[in-house]
C-alpha cells in the first residue's frame, strides 16, 4: 500500500536514474574524458537526489513504508546512501530514518547501513560492518568496526546476516 503514489512514483524515477548512471560509472573506462563528465553528472544527481530528499524529510519526515511502500522507502534509503559529499544531510537523513524504524516504517538493515556509511565518512569506525572497500589487489577489506565482539550480536539485532555469510 502507498499513501503517496506521486512521491513514491519520484523516489523510484530518481532512484533509477542513480542506479544508470552508477553502471555507467563503473563500466567506464578509468581515466577516459568520458568518465570524468559521467562522474560530474553522478556528483549534480547526487546534489539534486539529496537536496530533493532533504525537502521531502523536513516536509513529511522520512518516507517510510505507509507513505510509499517498501519499495519506496527502499529508494529513499538508497538516495541517502549516496549523499556522501553532504555529511549534514546525510547526519539529518540517519536520524529520520531512525525514527522511522521505531515506528516500524522502516528496515532496522536500511539504518544499520546508513549509520555505518555517515560514520565511515566522518572517519569512525563503523558499527554493523557493511562498509567495506576493494584494495588494490581487488580484495574486500572491511573499514575499521567498533567493538568487533560485539559485531555479530549488532548485526543479528539490526537483521543482517552474520558477516562470514553476507
Amino acid at each position: 500500500m502507498r499513501a503517496d503514489r506521486r512521491l513514491w512514483a519520484e523516489l523510484l524515477r530518481r532512484t533509477r536514474r542513480d542506479q544508470e548512471l552508477r553502471r555507467a560509472v563503473a563500466a567506464a573506462t578509468a581515466g577516459a574524458v568520458g568518465d570524468r563528465e559521467l562522474l560530474a553528472e553522478l556528483a549534480a544527481v547526487d546534489d539534486e537526489n539529496s537536496g530533493w530528499l532533504a525537502g521531502v524529510v523536513a516536509q513529511r519526515g522520512w518516507p517510510g513504508r505507509t507513505l510509499v511502500g517498501d519499495d519506496g522507502a527502499m529508494a529513499a534509503w538508497l538516495l541517502a546512501q549516496h549523499a556522501d559529499a553532504f555529511p549534514d544531510r546525510q547526519q539529518a537523513f540517519l536520524t529520520a530514518l531512525g525514527e522511522a524504524v521505531a515506528a516500524g516504517e522502516a528496515s532496522p538493515a536500511q539504518h544499520a547501513y546508513l549509520e555505518d556509511r555517515v560514520r565511515v565518512n566522518a572517519g569512525r569506525p563503523q558499527r554493523f560492518g557493511t562498509q567495506s572497500t576493494v584494495t588494490a589487489t581487488g580484495t574486500r577489506r572491511l573499514h575499521p568496526v567498533e567493538d568487533p565482539d560485539g559485531l555479530p550480536d549488532r548485526r543479528a539485532a539490526a537483521g543482517l546476516a552474520p558477516l562470514d555469510a553476507s
